[in-house]
């Protein structure tokens, strides 16, 4: 059972948003992606979403407190033309199977509350060596979103 705690106080009305995901993976590409998108546009926290199937573990923060594990969403607003986001970042993944099933059921129905026909998830690929020429991959469920 997943938890969605608000964060505002009023939830925000967004235009068309896309719903980009960066949770802790290999070399943590995805998570530090994100964290560094979330900074940069200065986004604003939405929700905390929290699940006692979270990993049992504690992480000791830069003042050496100990905080529980937190996965997070983000909200940016853009004026004019441009497509809003949520952004979701976090210091754990679900660890069992149907903790992840239920994960993503409960971030399916946020993005449709929010209108948004698109979820971006980003993450690295562990590699014997270090490639001359990284590359991006992209796949989908449709054939129109891997040719965009």
């Amino acid at each position: 059972m997943w938890q969605v705690i608000q964060e505002e106080k009023k939830v925000p009305k967004l235009r068309n948003p896309v719903f980009i995901e960066g949770l802790p993976g290999i070399g943590n590409v995805g998570k530090i992606a994100i964290d560094f998108m979330i900074e940069e546009l200065k986004a604003k926290k939405l929700y905390a979403l929290f699940s006692y199937t979270f990993p049992h573990s504690v992480f000791v923060n830069e003042n050496d407190l100990v905080e529980l594990p937190s996965i997070e969403l983000y909200y940016k607003k853009f004026n004019g033309k441009k497509r809003d986001l949520l952004i979701l970042t976090g210091d754990v993944q679900p660890v069992d199977e149907v903790s992840s099933y239920e994960f993503c059921d409960k971030l399916i129905e946020i993005a449709k509350k929010f209108k948004s026909h698109e979820i971006v998830t980003t993450g690295g690929i562990g590699l014997q060596e270090i490639p001359e020429n990284p590359r991006v991959f992209i796949t989908g469920n449709g054939k129109k979103i891997i040719d965009a």
